[in-house]
C-alpha cells in the first residue's frame, strides 16, 4: 500500500514538471523564418521608399471605338509597330457603304434631271427668241393696221368709207397688239420657269454630295487608327465581337516602348519629405540585384488614391499617394510595361531637409516635425 502512494506521489510530480515544461515551450516565440527572397535595400544613406510601375514613355494609349459596332477586322497584333495613322481595327461599315451607294444614285438622277431641264430650258429659250422675232413681224403687221386705219378714218369723215368698215379695223389692230403681247409674255413666263427649275436641281448637287462626303466620313470614322507611333501591347477584341464604347477594358494599348519610365507612388504621410531633383534607383519586386538608375521627369502635384496595391498585409487600400515620374534607360535584363518596382529616393538629413521643404510647397516646421506656431 505504501509502495502505491509513493510512485503515484513520484507520477504526479512528472507530471505537473511535464505540463509547466509544455506551457513554458508554448508561450515561447519562435524565430523568424528567414525570407524567401531578400528584400530590396535601399544604396541611399537616407532615402525615401515608394512602390512604382513601369510605364511606357508619355504613358499609354487605351483604343476605344468611336461608337458601338461590330469589330469586322483586325490589323495588327500584340508586339507590332505601328506608325501614327495605321489602321488597328475596323467596325462594321456596311450600313454606311450602303448609304453611299443609294446617295450616289439620288445623285446620278439628279444629275440626268438636270440635263433633261436644260433641255427644256434651251427649248423654252429657242421659243422665246422666235416669239421675239415674230413680234417684231407683228409689230410692222400693227404698224400698217394703223396706217390703215387712219386712212380708215380720213374716208369715214368724207363719208367714203362705210363706219362698219371703221370699226372692223379698229377691232383688228387692238386684237392684234393685244395677242401678240400677251404670247410674248407666256413665253418669258415658261423660260422663266426653267430656269427656276434648273437652279433648284444644281442646288440640290450640293446637298447629295455632302451626305456622300457625310457617308464617306462615316466609314473612314469606323476605321480605328493609331494615334501616334507606338508598339501594340495588349488587343482585348477579336474579329466579330461586339465593340462597346464604355467597356471595362479597353480594346487596344499602345504604347512607346523604346524608352520607358516609372511612376513612382509615394505615400502622401512621406510627401513632404520628398524632395525635388534628388537621385533615385529602382530594383525589380523581389531581387535586390540590377539596380537601375531614375532620372527625375516631373511631379505630378494631384495627389490621388492608391491604385497599384503591392500585396504587403501592411499596406492600406485607402491610401492617397504623391505621384513622381522618372525616366530610366532600358536595362539589360527583360523589363516589361506594368512591372512592379520598388522605388528608393535619396533624401538629405532632416535638418537639411527642412531648408529644401519650401521648394516643394511645404513648411520647414512640417518638415521638421515641429508644429507652426
Amino acid at each position: 500500500m505504501m509502495l502505491l502512494k509513493k510512485t503515484s506521489f513520484y507520477l504526479a510530480i512528472v507530471g505537473i514538471v511535464a505540463a509547466v515544461l509544455l506551457v513554458k515551450k508554448s508561450i515561447q516565440e519562435k524565430p523568424s523564418p528567414p525570407p524567401f527572397a531578400e528584400p530590396a535595400r535601399s544604396p541611399f544613406a537616407v532615402s525615401l521608399a515608394a512602390s512604382g510601375m513601369v510605364e511606357a514613355v508619355r504613358e499609354n494609349v487605351k483604343i476605344a471605338p468611336p461608337r458601338p459596332s461590330l469589330v469586322q477586322k483586325l490589323f495588327v497584333e500584340v508586339s507590332q509597330k505601328v506608325k501614327a495613322g495605321d489602321a488597328l481595327l475596323q467596325l462594321d461599315d456596311r450600313e454606311a457603304r450602303a448609304r453611299i451607294d443609294a446617295v450616289r444614285a439620288q445623285l446620278g438622277a439628279l444629275r440626268a434631271s438636270i440635263v433633261v431641264e436644260e433641255v427644256l430650258l434651251a427649248d423654252a429659250l429657242d421659243q422665246l427668241e422666235r416669239m421675239r422675232k415674230r413680234m417684231a413681224v407683228e409689230e410692222v403687221l400693227v404698224a400698217d393696221a394703223l396706217d390703215q386705219l387712219e386712212r380708215m378714218r380720213k374716208l369715214a369723215k368724207a363719208e367714203v368709207a362705210a363706219e362698219e368698215e371703221l370699226r372692223r379695223r379698229e377691232f383688228a389692230l387692238a386684237k392684234a397688239e393685244v395677242a401678240s403681247k400677251d404670247e410674248l409674255r407666256r413665253r418669258e413666263f415658261a423660260h422663266r420657269v426653267s430656269e427656276a427649275r434648273v437652279a433648284k436641281l444644281k442646288s440640290d448637287l450640293p446637298v447629295i454630295e455632302s451626305q456622300i462626303a457625310q457617308a464617306q466620313t462615316e466609314i473612314e470614322v469606323l476605321t480605328v487608327r493609331a494615334p501616334r507611333d507606338a508598339t501594340v501591347l495588349q488587343v482585348n477584341v477579336r474579329a466579330g465581337e461586339y465593340a462597346n464604347v464604355a467597356a471595362p477594358d479597353p480594346l487596344m494599348i499602345l504604347g512607346d516602348v523604346e524608352k520607358l519610365q516609372v511612376r513612382a507612388d509615394v505615400d502622401e504621410q512621406n510627401a513632404p519629405l520628398f524632395e525635388l531633383g534628388q537621385p533615385a534607383v529602382a530594383f525589380l519586386k523581389g531581387t535586390t540585384q540590377n539596380e537601375m538608375k531614375l532620372r527625375f521627369v516631373r511631379v505630378e502635384p494631384f495627389v490621388v488614391p492608391k491604385r497599384s496595391l503591392t500585396g504587403d498585409s501592411l499596406e492600406r487600400v485607402d491610401t492617397r499617394v504623391l505621384q513622381v515620374i522618372y525616366e530610366l534607360d532600358r536595362p539589360l535584363l527583360p523589363l516589361y510595361v506594368g512591372q512592379q518596382v520598388d522605388v528608393f529616393i535619396q533624401r538629405t538629413p532632416r535638418s537639411k531637409a527642412s531648408t529644401n521643404a519650401p521648394s516643394i510647397g511645404i513648411s520647414t516646421n512640417a518638415t521638421s516635425g515641429r508644429k507652426s506656431p
